[in-house]
Parts: structure tokens; C-alpha cells; sequence
């Protein structure tokens, strides 16, 4: 097996196939419904994804020597794309996976369509596409051995890198067969034959190794802070602390006479911040990186913050309770509430607080840019190399075949790394470079406060029981910013985006509900974060649901299955209320709670809840359907007599349709347990006079090694071909929370509605 960062284009590809004499495929590829990200496209018969997305290619080669080149569309993060993607094209094609290389492609929207590697959607979105691809490509191979042999298609077959003849034994292998395979015409899409899921020897199978693992864990892999060229100058830039902020002063002299500082470069502030733009202010060029940072410190920078300086987190907060107090815009209703409610044995009501997060990646941002020649080249570790592409090409005012974009190896992503003005700041400063190459670095301070916040959240619920516990009525108002306002000015309510995010699509048996949305402007950048709103919709749902089992004198467990109700298909389309007035055609896609029921089942079952724990231990479950993947979570809590809280256990249960590398399923749920760990105990965003008050994982703090699970178990239900593939690099992160509180519940009796707990158990 080997493998490369090597980034290629489909030109780059053609030129170095046709020097080895191989085979090329660019096989087009059966498209997918563009629908809510959190959400998967619609299936015909087999599973199968139809619909529409930018015309997608994926391109592989053949060298005589048999070694097989498969170009990697999607950015690895650590899901293990790089190897996921390859790894299906392999096994369609009957190719030798030790003898295939794994290639990055360039930001390229006209040959690859959509790149942009978010909402758990590579497995999901292209697992067919790569399996048209390989199967494509196996047929090709198959039919130009057929001809060499003058037999029929059904006397060969290929097997692991040969084409094998049925009746007289005879082989051919890949490499001898390229020429010939490229002559013949691609098969039709109608026309593809696929491997029966009993013939896959890699896609589902255990034991593959992920491609860059070597390198990685050597220190031999390129990520976006390690690109270095001979001579190259390094930049940091001064960025406004408040949103919307501007240079009014700074000190350009006494910068410049920091030793090794050698230019400064102003990055222009958008009128309206928005999209994915910079937020401006200057660069400071130096020749390292240190020098850089001590002529920032120089600049002493006097800012305009503009109007979000009155943004303050504790106020903040005191509107969005208030807005959530009153009676907000309906978005889905069934029944009849206010006579339920009003018949109620019992009422119980809570509000739970998220704050703002923020995505901390281990590898802070950073992209290196040259430009010279009347073209723009970049190197960056971004989640959305189109997205980069395109806005390095708009802000240099080049045509877009004059811009290249090159993907490293991402350290860690989460949402952040689609946001690409990281990538924008180098190509600017590059302009003014003369042709040298300039590295643009973001510090963890940087990172910390100047990112795209996953929202703030405050989420009322009521709930009101009969006289047998069982809950007859639920109204929920969910008031946060909306990430919309990052592309329209002020538009205060969340999108349908989000509000399908586990809140519309609730799958309770609930006979009369009701769900609002208050309104809640945005005062910083709102991005998309690991899972996104599904993060505070579930916390507060499945918080409920273990207040509303205490109230009624039940098992968790036992009341969330029958909240969740029987197995069947919940649909909820027929009750969403204005969805919306964006123009958009919104799907909301049904939940299958069967599927539901049985991954709370089963974490119950191999966490074996119910078995007798020490004083002052408790289980807590939770569970979310997010990203068309089922999730449940158990966590056992202990709060020791000081207040001290340790996670001794956590089994997760995953059923995710049908998937490619299970060792994937569980480094990604694993991971997912510690962010959402992180976020649950100690992980806050705040903000006063408009500016981020964290600067470093000292005051921003996550998951640290004493604090890990003493144990946590990955459950994974058998695939089902049957069905969709599920995402899996986000559904794990929304049940831990929820779970996490029910359990302190159980050990000590304490309710925790606000995030992060901090130091809640001690007070």
C-alpha cells in the first residue's frame, strides 16, 4: 500500500497516465439529493441514492505495473476519508489494496462537484458514486480481457487485481490490461453490475489501516502548519477583537522596527461581515514566526469595535430567557396543548443553557500562499477547497483557473475548517510579496478568539404528565442566533437547517405538542460545530425526559423507550409550520424509531443498567438520531463528597445503516465521548464588551487525560445493507451530554440545566 499528500488535478492525472501508457477512467457519477445537511438523500430500490450534486468524477488509474491510483475528493480530519473513500473504489474493482495508492485531489468544483467535507456526509453522499466508479472500472477491465480472449463476459471475472478466464484458468493482471481497458467505452449508470455486500473483502470487513497511519504517528505527515519552502516569510495578523471592527490607529514604525519584521500588509474589513471573509486588520510579515508575533505586539492597534461591543454573555442570556418565556414562532404543532396541559395531573417545566464553543482543532489554522506570474497558488488544511478556491480567487481578482489549491492533512476540523478566510489572508498578503511564499499562522490565542461559534442556546421546555406519569402534552422553545446570519443580514430565528436538528423531528409519542422558535440576533460569527445544533436540541430533550421519568416515579430508561413509542416511521412534514420563508423547498425526513428504540436497547443491555452500583454512582442514558445515524449513550457518574466527578464507564450504541471501516465507527464515537465530555464539564465560550474572554486551552478548557472515562465501550449493530449509509463523525457528540447529567442526577439527586457543569457540583 502506499500513499501520498500529493494533491492532483484531472489534467495532472491524464498527463501522468498517459507517460506510464495506464488506464484513466473519469466515470460520471449518479448524483444526490441536495437536502438539509443533517439529513440524507432520498433512496430507491437497493439503498441506492438518486437526485442531483454537481456532477461529482472521481478518476482512477492504472499503471502497466499494475499499481491503481484512486484520487481522494474529501478532506481528512482524522474520520479517515483518505482511506474510506479509496477503500470502496478498491473493493468495487477487485483491486489488491496494497497495491493501490491514495492521491488528494485539488479544490475542483467543475470535475469533482461538491468537496466540501461537513455534515457526516462523505459516506452518506458518495458511497455509491464510488461504487459506480470501481464497478466501472472492474467492468472495463473485464471486457478488455474478454476481448484479448475472444470469449464472452460472463467466461471472465476479475478477483483480486487479475482478470480471471472461467474456462481454461487462464490470468491477466491489472496493469496488463490497462491499455486495452481504456480504449473501452465507459458503462452506462443502468448498466452497472455490483458486488453482492457477501463478496466485500474491505468495505465493512475489520483490520484496515488507515493510509496516512504511519506517517502520522511518525511525524512524517504534512498538515497545513508544517508546509516550508526555501526562503519562505511567515505572517501573523492583527484581527479586531469585537465583530465588525476596524483599524482607527497603530503604530507602523515602532513594528516595523522589530528585528526580523519585514513588511506589513492591511487585509481590508468587509462593510458587512459575512460569508467567509477575513475579518481584517494587518499582517505583520517577518522571517519567522516569532519575530511576527513580537511586531503584532508592537502595532498597539486602536480599534472602532463597532456595534457588537455591547454583546456581553450574562446579559445575553437574560434576553434569550425572557424571548423564551413568551410564546414564539410556531414551527410544528399536533394536537391540542394549552386544553392538555391545562388537564394535566402534573406540569414540570426546565430551561437548559448552552453557551458558545469553540471548535479548538489541534492544529490552529493556518495556509501558505505564493503569488506571482498573474496566479495564486495555496497550500491549506481546509474542509472546503472550493470554497477556498473560489474566495483567494475573488479577493485576488483572478480568474479562477489561476488559482490552485493544494489539501493537506487536516489536524482535526469540526466545522471550523470549512470557514476558509485563514486561506483568503494568506493570498492576500501574498500579493504583496513578490513572488515569495508567506505562511499565515494562527496562534492558539488567535483560534480561540476569532472563530466561528457554534451557537448559544437556550431551550425552554413543559411538560405535563397525567395521573399514571405518562406525558400528554410538550411545548418546547428553542431561541439561539442562527447560523444564517453569517449570509443575510439579522435574520434573528433559526433556519430549517437547524430547527432539523432534533427539534421539528422530535420523535416522541407525544399526542399534543407544540414547538417555537424565539427570536435571538447574532452579535459574533455563528459556524457550524462538530454535530451543530443537534448539540443543544438533544441536551435539552433528553435532559427532559429523564426529569419527566423522576417526575413520574420511573425508570430513565424504561420512560425514554416509551416516550419514544412503538416502532414505526415518524413523519412529522405534515406538521411543520412555516418552513419557511426562505424560498427553500425543506424536506423533513422521517425517523425510524424501531431503530431508535433498539440502540437504546442495546446501550442499556451492554452497559447493564440496572446492575447495583457503589454510593454516590449513577447511570444516566441519553439518545439522538442525527445525520440519518441512531445513537445511545449510558454514562456512569460518580460525585465524590467534595464535588468531584469522574466517568468511571460509557457504552455507546451505533447503528448507522451499513458502513466501510468499523475502526472508523469507533475512533469517531471514542472521539465524540471526549468532546462531548469537554463540552459538558468545562468547555465555554464568553463574551464582554463584545470580545471573546478565553485565550488558551488555561481558560478555555477541554477534556484532559484524568478526566477520560475509565472505559468507554463502542457497540456497533450489524450492517444493514438495506439501508442508507449513515454519518458517523457527529452523531456520537449530542447523546453524551444529556446522558452525562441524567447520571449525576442519579448519583446525588442534582439537576444540571447550564452548560458546562464546571463548578456546579461543588456549590
Amino acid at each position: 500500500m502506499t500513499h501520498s499528500i500529493e494533491n492532483v488535478s484531472r489534467r495532472d492525472l491524464l498527463k501522468g497516465v498517459g507517460v506510464m501508457g495506464g488506464f484513466v477512467l473519469a466515470a460520471s457519477l449518479t448524483p444526490v439529493d441536495l437536502v438539509m445537511a443533517e439529513e440524507a438523500p432520498k433512496y430507491g430500490r437497493d439503498g441506492m441514492p438518486h437526485g442531483s450534486v454537481n456532477d461529482p468524477r472521481v478518476f482512477i488509474s492504472i499503471a502497466n505495473d499494475g499499481t491503481v491510483s484512486i484520487v481522494c475528493h474529501r478532506s481528512d480530519m482524522g474520520q479517515g476519508v483518505r482511506t474510506g473513500m479509496p477503500l470502496i473504489v478498491a473493493d468495487e474493482m477487485e483491486a489488491d489494496w496494497a497495491r493501490v495508492k491514495v492521491v488528494q485531489a485539488l479544490g475542483d468544483e467543475v470535475t469533482y462537484g461538491n468537496q466540501d467535507t461537513d455534515g457526516s456526509r462523505s459516506t452518506r453522499h458518495f458511497m455509491l458514486p464510488m461504487r459506480q466508479c470501481g464497478a466501472a472500472a472492474r467492468m472495463m477491465l473485464e471486457g478488455a480481457a474478454a476481448k484479448r480472449w475472444s470469449v464472452t463476459l460472463n467466461d471472465v471475472e476479475a478477483k483480486n487485481h487479475e482478470v480471471v478466464n472461467k474456462k481454461t484458468g487462464a490470468k491477466l493482471g491489472y496493469g496488463e490490461l490497462s491499455a486495452d481497458a481504456a480504449a473501452m467505452a465507459v458503462p452506462a449508470v443502468d448498466a452497472l453490475k455490483f458486488k453482492d455486500p457477501a463478496q466485500f473483502r474491505y468495505i465493512g470487513k475489520e483490520g484496515t489501516k488507515i493510509v496516512d497511519g504511519f506517517d502520522i504517528t511518525t511525524g512524517r505527515a504534512t498538515y497545513g502548519q508544517d508546509v516550508f519552502f526555501p526562503g519562505m516569510k511567515f505572517a501573523v495578523v492583527a484581527r479586531p477583537p469585537v465583530l465588525g471592527g476596524k483599524v482607527k490607529s497603530f503604530n507602523e514604525s515602532a513594528a516595523l522596527a522589530v528585528p526580523g519584521v519585514e513588511k506589513l500588509v492591511r487585509i481590508p474589513s468587509p462593510d458587512i461581515p459575512s460569508v467567509f471573509l477575513p475579518l481584517g486588520g494587518i499582517a505583520v510579515v517577518a522571517n519567522n514566526t516569532y519575530a511576527a508575533i513580537k511586531g503584532r505586539e508592537a502595532l498597539k492597534i486602536v480599534w472602532d469595535d463597532g456595534p457588537n461591543a455591547i454583546y456581553e454573555s450574562k446579559a445575553y442570556r437574560a434576553d434569550l430567557e425572557a424571548t423564551a418565556r413568551k410564546p414564539g414562532l410556531v414551527v410544528r404543532k399536533a394536537g391540542d396543548l394549552d386544553a392538555a396541559m391545562a388537564g394535566a395531573a402534573k406540569k414540570i417545566e426546565a430551561e437548559y443553557y448552552i453557551p458558545h464553543l469553540a471548535h479548538a482543532t489541534m492544529e490552529p489554522p493556518a495556509a501558505t500562499a505564493v503569488v506571482k506570474d498573474g496566479s495564486c497558488e495555496v497550500w491549506t488544511s481546509v474542509q472546503s477547497p472550493q470554497a477556498a478556491h473560489d474566495l483567494c480567487a475573488n479577493a485576488l481578482g483572478l480568474a479562477p483557473e489561476k488559482v490552485k489549491v493544494n489539501v493537506t492533512l487536516l489536524g482535526g476540523g469540526f466545522g471550523r475548517k470549512s470557514k476558509p478566510d485563514f486561506a483568503v489572508e494568506a493570498a492576500i498578503v501574498a500579493k504583496e510579496m513578490n513572488g515569495i511564499p508567506v505562511k499565515v499562522v494562527w496562534t492558539r490565542e488567535d483560534d480561540i478568539q476569532h472563530g466561528f461559534y457554534h451557537t448559544v442556546s437556550l431551550e425552554r421546555l413543559v411538560g405535563g404528565l397525567d395521573a399514571s406519569g405518562k406525558t400528554v402534552a410538550w411545548l418546547h422553545n428553542s431561541t439561539a442566533p442562527t447560523i444564517l446570519s453569517l449570509f443575510e443580514p439579522d435574520p434573528k430565528r433559526e433556519m430549517p437547517l437547524e430547527l432539523g436538528m432534533g427539534l421539528v423531528d422530535n420523535p416522541f409519542s407525544v399526542d399534543n405538542i407544540r414547538i417555537e422558535n424565539g427570536e435571538a440576533p447574532a452579535h459574533t460569527r455563528i459556524g457550524w460545530y462538530r454535530s451543530v445544533s443537534n448539540i443543544s436540541h438533544a441536551f435539552a430533550i433528553q435532559s427532559f425526559a429523564g426529569e419527566l421519568a423522576a417526575a413520574a416515579g420511573k425508570d430513565q430508561k424504561d420512560y425514554l423507550l416509551d416516550l419514544i413509542g412503538p416502532a414505526r416511521l415518524v413523519d412529522v412534514s405534515n406538521a411543520v409550520e412555516n418552513f419557511w420563508d426562505y424560498g427553500e423547498n425543506v424536506q423533513v425526513y422521517p425517523i425510524d424509531a424501531g431503530r431508535l428504540r433498539k440502540v437504546v436497547e442495546l446501550a442499556a443491555e451492554k452497559s447493564e443498567w440496572g446492575r447495583k452500583l457503589p454510593p454516590r454512582h449513577g447511570l444516566g442514558i441519553a439518545a439522538h438520531r442525527s445525520f440519518v445515524t441512531y445513537v445511545a449513550a449510558v454514562v456512569e457518574a460518580a460525585v465524590d463528597e467534595k464535588g468531584n466527578l469522574s466517568i468511571p464507564r460509557v457504552d455507546v450504541a451505533v447503528d448507522c445503516g451499513h458502513y466501510v471501516n468499523p475502526d472508523r465507527i469507533r475512533s469517531q464515537i471514542e472521539g465524540a465521548v471526549i468532546m462531548g465530555i469537554g463540552l459538558a464539564t468545562k468547555t465555554q465560550i464568553t463574551f464582554k464588551d463584545g470580545k471573546v474572554m478565553q485565550s488558551n486551552f488555561d481558560d478555555y478548557e477541554v477534556t484532559r487525560m484524568p478526566e477520560m472515562p475509565g472505559v468507554t465501550n463502542v457497540h456497533i449493530t450489524p450492517a444493514n445493507y438495506a439501508l442508507p449509509p449513515g454519518g458517523i463523525g457527529e452523531p456520537g457528540v449530542p447523546p453524551i451530554a444529556p446522558a452525562l447529567t441524567n447520571a449525576i442526577y442519579a448519583a446525588i439527586g442534582k439537576r444540571i440545566r447550564t452548560l458546562p457543569i464546571g463548578q456546579q457540583l461543588t456549590s
